[in-house]
């Protein structure tokens, strides 16, 4: 699946919360350049990149190997979470019911 989420962070700050998250997750960094992170595990294989959009914002995308709703996709949706608490505290998650 290929999920996406926009933040004012830096994208360097992004793949450095991305790197913690998803080890304490149990997958490895398979491979890295300056602006992607693989990571592979028992969850399955996923690939975070990052790009600057607009000057303003950090475009995250992650494509996993899995189809629907797995928990791999689960733990992006996570972390896309930690990320907007980062840029924004103030964030809760509510319930949409």
């Amino acid at each position: 699946m290929r999920h996406f989420h926009r933040t004012s962070l830096a994208p360097d700050t992004v793949l450095a919360s991305a790197d913690r998250f998803f080890a304490a997750l149990g997958l490895s960094r398979a491979a890295a350049d300056p602006r992607s992170r693989s990571f592979s595990g028992s969850l399955g294989t996923m690939t975070v990149s990052v790009k600057m959009e607009g000057g303003h914002y950090t475009f995250i995308e992650a494509h996993t190997d899995q189809v629907g709703e797995s928990r791999l996709d689960k733990n992006v949706k996570r972390f896309f979470n930690a990320v907007h608490r980062t840029a924004d505290p103030r964030h809760t998650i509510e319930a949409g019911y």
